[in-house]
């Protein structure tokens, strides 16, 4: 992939950081509420909240609505619209993302970023429904720390949804490498971005029409992707920007 030893130019075109991409700009309202300490608190008043006050309504939406509106299109809604937030599907796409990308680039930073993404679910997500061990709605009992992976298997880690947690996190990860380490415009930046906040809206609609999870496990889910999401941003957008001062540096020193 990279060369052992780079100019300060090639490690700039290599790291995706030509032209001062690394910028500093003035933080919005939206980058305010999706801040990590925003969504930490965020997923923190969720859960607090779904282990106590919002018990009952959890209770009384878990209806399992699909098998009574129209149980016809339970096969439509399991084996299409609901693995399109799976693993099966998500990952494969971010991992080609990531490929193709590190490939033009040559680098590894991009799978790098991939594969924090799926670490952010398996261990920053998968250890949250552990510990709370949470049931899921048709055991009847939305209470955390009753339920358990060793006790029951997967009906006994229900909060946070994982397919909208990977909706989120997976998906977004796509987009973030799309948008910050390839040319892509901005028009097809915001088409991407819509798409993720489609196929999140998918997930969280088809787990709740069929009953698969409780509301709060799918707000928590949303919350809990978009908070590793946000981490790994973070965390990349300051790793570029002290490469690119450092190569930036370098070039003038040389010149």
């Amino acid at each position: 992939m990279v060369a052992d030893m780079q100019s300060p130019r090639e490690a700039l075109l290599d790291s995706g950081l030509e032209g001062s991409l690394v910028r500093e700009r003035e933080r919005t309202w939206w980058d305010r509420l999706t801040s990590a300490p925003s969504l930490a608190i965020a997923l923190a008043l969720v859960i607090i909240v779904a282990a106590g006050p919002f018990q009952d309504i959890d209770l009384f939406l878990a209806k399992r609505w699909l098998y009574r509106l129209d149980p016809s299109l339970l096969p439509f809604a399991q084996n299409v619209l609901d693995p399109i937030a799976g693993q099966a599907v998500c990952l494969p796409i971010l991992l080609a993302v990531a490929a193709v990308i590190a490939r033009r680039l040559r680098s590894w930073r991009p799978l790098l970023i991939a594969g924090l993404a799926e670490l952010g679910f398996l261990a920053g997500v998968g250890s949250i429904k552990v510990l709370l061990a949470r049931g899921v709605t048709y055991e009847r009992d939305p209470r955390f720390f009753e339920a358990g992976l060793f006790e029951m298997g997967a009906k006994g880690i229900s909060f946070p949804s994982g397919h909208a947690a990977e909706a989120v996190l997976i998906y977004g990860a796509a987009v973030y490498l799309i948008a910050h380490y390839t040319g892509a415009s901005d028009r097809l930046v915001r088409i991407l971005t819509w798409a993720v906040v489609a196929i999140s809206l998918n997930s969280v609609a088809v787990s709740f029409l069929i009953g698969w999870h409780w509301v709060s496990d799918l707000v928590g889910g949303l919350l809990a992707g978009g908070l590793f999401l946000r981490l790994i941003v973070d965390w990349d957008l300051r790793a570029r920007q002290r490469a690119e001062e450092s190569a930036s540096g370098s070039i003038r020193t040389i010149s």
